[in-house]
């Protein structure tokens, strides 16, 4: 949208909304992935900007929690009782309008003015809205996305899905000349099959719920971006001098593998090492730097192999190769 059209906008009381603050600004970046850190929870900062007089958005509810904070001039918000406690991503206001609005018009559990330093908790599910008062109003929305257990329920049917394909008895074909209009011509077929699929269900492994889960929470954090040509170039040259940089907002964990070998988990991917890189990659995972001669557990040549491994698969970083 060009300037002049977000300015006339602007003036006839639309609020400017800046979304994905936390991929695009450093201090909010920074600030963004430590709440992550720190909440075990997704996070995302906007800003909204309102014109003097005017109100944002309707009476609505986010299927996420909100932190406001008041940055510039007075906002009056009114928040009301949620109409579906704890929604889901799937449930979002739109699809109980009728009810949301019909909320909004009774006493509010909070009815208050933000000034600049305020902030506000907003639960997912808790309906607000908010109106600038006598000058422009500015705030930032940090949204939690919260790990549900519902989405642990998607985890272990979707392990469900790829264990029950094993079965051939869930494979087969339904008979031919099959009427699907006509519920009681297949109630057999699918007694048959919830009866299967709650058998397969008693056999998911919950680690392995736990570990899709973490790899899908894992996944909506985004890593710094490396400078791929800088350092490949870095990983070709290392030296027990070069400085490692474990690369910044990457998840990491390392786990023990079926064979001996050490498993490190990052973000989504999966990498496998011998057992002996163990001591070297638990002490970069806690330092977050140190230099290639200081890894250890394995001679010269070995330290320089899990080095450039660790930069070509951008684990790690050459902070000086930029």
């Amino acid at each position: 949208m060009s300037s002049d059209a977000v300015l006339r906008l602007f003036a006839d009381g639309s609020t400017v909304v800046l979304q994905g603050l936390h991929r695009l600004w450093p201090p909010l970046i920074e600030f963004a992935d430590q709440l992550a850190a720190d909440l075990g929870h997704p996070t995302q900062v906007n800003a909204y900007v309102t014109p003097p007089s005017s109100r944002g958005f309707s009476p609505h509810y986010d299927v996420h929690d909100v932190f406001v904070l008041q940055i510039a001039g007075e906002k009056h918000w009114r928040i009301h009782a949620p109409v579906l406690p704890d929604p889901l991503r799937t449930q979002p206001w739109q699809d109980r309008a009728g009810d949301v609005a019909a909320a909004a018009e009774r006493e509010p559990v909070i009815d208050a003015v933000l000034r600049p330093g305020d902030a506000l908790y907003l639960p997912r599910g808790y309906i607000h809205s908010a109106e600038a008062l006598g000058a422009i109003s500015a705030h930032l929305t940090i949204g939690v996305h919260p790990v549900t257990r519902w989405a642990a329920v998607e985890s272990a049917l979707d392990l469900v899905r790829t264990l029950a394909a094993d079965d051939p008895q869930l494979r087969g074909s339904l008979p031919l000349g099959l009427d699907l209009a006509d519920p009681d011509g297949v109630r057999d077929d699918v007694t048959a099959v919830i009866t299967a699929l709650q058998d397969w269900l008693g056999r998911v492994d919950p680690a392995q719920v736990a570990d899709r889960l973490r790899a899908q929470t894992w996944a909506q954090v985004r890593p710094e971006p490396v400078a791929p040509l800088a350092q490949s170039t870095a990983a070709a040259a290392l030296t027990d001098d070069a400085v490692l940089q474990l690369r910044r907002r990457l998840r990491c964990t390392l786990r023990d593998g079926s064979e001996g070998e050490v498993t490190l988990l990052a973000g989504r991917r999966s990498l496998s090492f011998p057992a002996e890189s163990r001591e070297a990659l638990g002490q970069l995972l806690a330092a977050g730097e140190l230099k290639v001669g200081d890894l250890p557990g394995s001679d010269a040549a070995g330290r320089l192999a899990l080095a450039r491994r660790l930069v070509t698969e951008s684990i790690a970083t050459v902070p000086e190769a930029g």
